[in-house]
């Protein structure tokens, strides 16, 4: 049986951290953000929304920006537009971040794996 080696990247990560910020976590309980979110919190993981157009999300205060979190965050979820993710990557780098998972159907451009190769941050993309 072949295994990807993505896929015990992904396990390690998994394994290893509590805290997820969700960048464009919506209150849409049958949209993708959500939908994972909430199996996430099943699973035992806190979760931390980020979206500027709400206060509060699956009973979690929701944040602006990854900035704006006032504690340690150990991956960043991204469900926004291919457009957005090079300035989500460069800002979990900026803060200390040490990971990014870019969810199914978002594009990462040459730039941004670029970055985050150049800069140690674990980038993972879903197909």
């Amino acid at each position: 049986m072949w295994a990807d080696p993505q896929d015990q990247v992904k396990k390690q990560l998994l394994q290893s951290c509590r805290t997820i910020a969700v960048v464009g976590l919506n209150d849409d309980l049958s949209s993708p953000s959500n939908y994972v979110s909430r199996y996430l919190m099943q699973q035992g993981y806190k979760i931390v929304p980020v979206n500027p157009n709400l206060e509060e999300v699956l009973g979690e205060q929701a944040y602006p920006d990854l900035k704006s979190i006032p504690f340690k965050v150990d991956v960043v979820d991204v469900f926004r537009r291919s457009d957005a993710v090079f300035e989500i990557v460069k800002t979990a780098q900026e803060i200390g971040i040490p990971a990014v998972w870019v969810q199914l159907h978002i594009d990462c451009s040459e730039e941004t794996m670029q970055y985050a190769r150049e800069h140690h941050l674990l980038l993972i993309k879903d197909a």
